[in-house]
């Protein structure tokens, strides 16, 4: 590959991955870094930091000059927030603004990072990539990452340039601690003693890197990937975690009904706080939904090849027990 590529969202837990990954490939990495703290980040990793902000075009063109490849992997995922626009902002308008200076650097190939979300698939539904969208949202995230996904795509067709959209489900491992991170924290730290009953897809952070480079390497333009490594249920989940960790000891599935007064609940209290909590409506919605996804197209076509799901959750609590923010594995015990 010649030229230099460039990484959006390099300071971000896939971003950093994908960064680590094409370092490791001997490639000449940019990053782009909205501050001096990102900035910071991604040199620690070997990428030379660039400044820019998706939501600035002029520094985007700058920062992909020269460059070939480009990995848009910058984004907002967030729930319940007060005020979303500013995630529908960066995450629509910022993907726009990649598209545009794509066209004007002479990128020869755009990697979008959508999320498996933005497939939108019906109730009760495994979620491929042909599936046809439910036609409502779950989320404000849900929606923007699926409006940035239909700018980018079409966008690309209509300004010609070469792109392909990977849409991983929820990634995990080594790192991570926010986010959907937290359910797993809170179950083998006792503090989750309720749980319902629905499913939930995630797909390794390794596995979520090398499917990007895959995918920019066999990918066909204007297509999109789903990256799942596995399908869980909760009790299913609950199960693994007693088995190679001891915990939780004590979990009470209760019914939905309870999960969706619980969400309006905490909506409620929010608005009179006037502050961020972690469970409100669209979270309880996304939760109930759950999440299958099939994640086999990126196996047959780009080649991609998944870690078993034990490993996957080993090395996450792993990592965790290390850090003393989760009991240790069961072997590891004295």
């Amino acid at each position: 590959m010649a030229g230099p590529v460039l990484v959006t969202g390099g300071s971000g837990f896939v971003g950093g991955a994908l960064l680590e990954r094409l370092l490791a490939a001997g490639l000449e990495v940019r990053a782009l870094a909205r501050t001096e703290e990102a900035a910071r980040a991604v040199a620690a990793r070997g990428a030379t930091p660039v400044r820019g902000d998706v939501l600035d075009l002029p520094s985007l063109v700058e920062a992909m000059r020269g460059c070939e490849v480009v990995y848009h992997a910058a984004g907002v995922n967030a729930m319940c927030v007060r005020d979303p626009r500013p995630m529908d902002r960066v995450n629509i308008e910022g993907s726009g603004n990649v598209v545009r200076a794509a066209v004007a650097t002479g990128v020869r190939r755009l990697v979008h990072t959508s999320s498996a979300a933005a497939i939108g698939e019906a109730p009760g539904t495994v979620g491929r990539e042909d599936s046809p969208h439910r036609g409502w949202y779950l989320s404000r995230y849900e929606r923007s990452k699926h409006l940035a996904e239909r700018r980018v795509l079409e966008w690309s067709a209509r300004l010609g340039v070469d792109v392909v959209c990977v849409n991983p489900s929820s990634v995990q491992g080594p790192g991570r601690v926010r986010g959907s991170a937290r359910l797993l924290l809170d179950l083998v730290n006792g503090r989750l003693p309720i749980l319902v009953d629905t499913h939930v897809s995630i797909v390794d952070v390794r596995d979520c890197a090398e499917g990007h480079v895959l995918a920019c390497e066999r990918g066909g333009t204007g297509e999109r990937y789903l990256l799942n490594g596995f399908t869980i249920s909760t009790r299913e989940a609950v199960s693994l975690l007693r088995r190679l960790t001891g915990e939780p000891r004590r979990v009470r599935f209760v019914p939905r009904w309870t999960a969706r007064a619980a969400g309006e609940v905490f909506e409620a209290a929010g608005r009179l706080t006037r502050r961020e909590l972690p469970l409100c409506r669209e979270a309880v919605r996304t939760l109930l939904h759950g999440h299958r996804y099939d994640g086999s197209r990126a196996e047959r076509e780009p080649g991609l090849r998944y870690t078993p799901m034990e490993e996957t959750v080993r090395r996450a609590l792993a990592w965790y027990a290390d850090r003393g923010l989760a009991p240790p594995l069961l072997e590891g015990r004295d």
